[in-house]
């Protein structure tokens, strides 16, 4: 293989692989044969490094090859032709291959890939340490894990996930109030998942109090989630078919979750738990269609006339502004890496923490939201949300 940007995404790789910082590289979407994806990760075997290339195979078959760093290039560099996509996802960094259907091949390139932090090899008999083990009631009625505890295979990937966030909850935990009735609500929350895990670790692990609103358009899921929930004896989660932004409570939120709200409905999740005075907010987007449709900016013509390039623009801008506009309601922010992008490439989760009262709308944090999305739509941004229990 020695077109210029193999060659340069080969020279990555072993570089990552050097100075330890590579978490894992994955080759996907094969031409064809039996291997449907190889997943490359570092190990720690007998005391020496290596890199482990996991080969599955049609039908759910698995093999493991192991390769010294230096041998470890080469053996990539025979298979990379097999393969339309390969990521590398490096602590300081990503790279992606990308081989279109008439061979054009793309190199795309994030961070400083060989410069972040070094990472830990495992072995290959070290298990990772969960908050949840499967053997919880709630993920046998979801379909996670069986009755004897046991995660299935296929949802390995969402057993990660919920645990992840779960991690992330307990992060923010000292924000929450540490006495009395904790107030949650999973707005856009879909099939539930993360509001029975968020609900299980408040009430059972930290034992709090808590009353739990769950909102979603489909009554039918809903219904279902509720059924669950009384299984469970969960009794303070209550299920509920509407407009999340139109969701209203007596009191403030104390912690608004969300994941994966489409395109602008994460911008609706995100205004209303402002306007209900969330202290704390997670929440991880989905698609960023609209600034995609929206983007009207000259200076970022070079970025927008390639269409995969444009599409990860867009993505980082579009939760970018979000980050401005909470920052601009009082909240200080974080974007966070939620799970592995191999699980999901919808990865990014926002943190916003309440610090600050909002009756002062006309800062500078506002004025830098509004140059900003002015500068990526040449449009004027909406207004600001308000917070129902203070006065602008």
């Amino acid at each position: 293989m020695t077109d210029k940007e193999s060659v340069q995404f080969l020279t990555l790789i072993q570089r990552s692989v050097d100075m330890q910082t590579m978490r894992n590289l994955v080759l996907s979407a094969p031409k064809e044969g039996e291997v449907q994806k190889i997943r490359c990760t570092l190990r720690q075997l007998s005391g020496s490094l290596c890199v482990q290339m996991e080969y599955k195979c049609t039908e759910g078959r698995v093999r493991q090859k192991n390769f010294s760093p230096d041998a470890f290039v080469s053996a990539i560099q025979m298979e990379l032709g097999a393969f339309s996509r390969a990521d590398l996802h490096d602590s300081g960094g990503s790279a992606s291959l990308l081989r279109s259907k008439k061979g054009k091949i793309t190199l795309i390139t994030h961070g400083a890939i060989g410069q972040g932090e070094k990472q830990t090899a495992m072995g290959n008999n070290r298990k990772k340490q969960y908050i949840l083990d499967g053997s919880e009631a709630f993920l046998m009625h979801l379909g996670i894990s069986n009755t004897q505890g046991r995660v299935h295979d296929k949802k390995q990937a969402k057993f990660r996930q919920i645990n992840r966030f779960l991690e992330l909850v307990q992060s923010i935990v000292q924000e929450l109030p540490q006495t009395g009735l904790l107030h949650v609500a999973d707005l856009c929350c879909g099939k539930s998942y993360l509001s029975f895990a968020v609900y299980h670790y408040l009430t059972h692990i930290q034992k709090r109090d808590v009353v739990m609103d769950c909102v979603d358009l489909k009554e039918s899921v809903m219904q279902d989630c509720a059924q669950i929930a009384a299984q469970c004896d969960f009794t303070g989660m209550h299920f509920r078919a509407g407009d999340v932004s139109k969701f209203q409570t007596d009191t403030s939120i104390d912690l608004l979750i969300s994941l994966h709200a489409c395109d602008t409905a994460t911008d609706l999740v995100l205004d209303r738990g402002i306007v209900l005075g969330a202290k704390v907010i997670l929440a991880t987007p989905c698609c960023h269609r609209q600034l995609s449709r929206e983007l009207n900016c000259s200076s970022l013509s070079f970025i927008a006339r390639h269409s995969v390039l444009k599409y990860k623009f867009c993505d980082a801008a579009t939760d970018a502004l979000r980050i401005l506009r909470l920052e601009a309601c009082g909240y200080v922010c974080d974007a966070l890496e939620f799970t592995d992008p191999e699980d999901t490439p919808k990865n990014v989760l926002i943190r916003a923490i309440r610090r600050s009262s909002i009756t002062n709308y006309k800062g500078a944090k506002e004025e830098r939201y509004r140059e900003a999305y002015f500068y990526l739509t040449g449009r004027e941004a909406t207004a600001l949300p308000v917070a129902e229990n203070e006065e602008r």
